[in-house]
């Protein structure tokens, strides 16, 4: 499934900004999420959240992400991203400027 997201937040500034756009594809297998790929995913209490994937275990099926900005909400706060959190990868940016 192909999803088109509005970003909200500094979270991955200055590369996505907020207002920009991603396209995500929802993927049945995520084997093939690998270190530098953008995600987006639920994170309760957090809501969506959208990160670059820092460290991955396909195996045992989790995630630790990082935003780029220094204030970013990411798995130095929520820990690891499961697999079934996940909402998909990105695999398009449009900026808005």
């Amino acid at each position: 499934m192909i999803r088109f997201l509005r970003v909200r937040g500094q979270s991955l500034s200055p590369e996505v900004e907020d207002g920009d756009f991603v396209v995500t594809l929802k993927l049945p297998i995520f084997s093939c999420i690998r270190v530098g790929d953008m995600i987006v995913f639920r994170k309760e209490p957090y809501g969506i959240l959208i990160k670059r994937v820092e460290h991955c275990d396909n195996q045992r099926r989790f995630y630790w992400v990082r935003g780029s900005h220094s204030n970013s909400l990411d798995s130095r706060t929520f820990g690891v991203v499961q697999a079934q959190e996940i909402l998909g990868k990105v695999i398009a940016h449009i900026s808005r400027s």
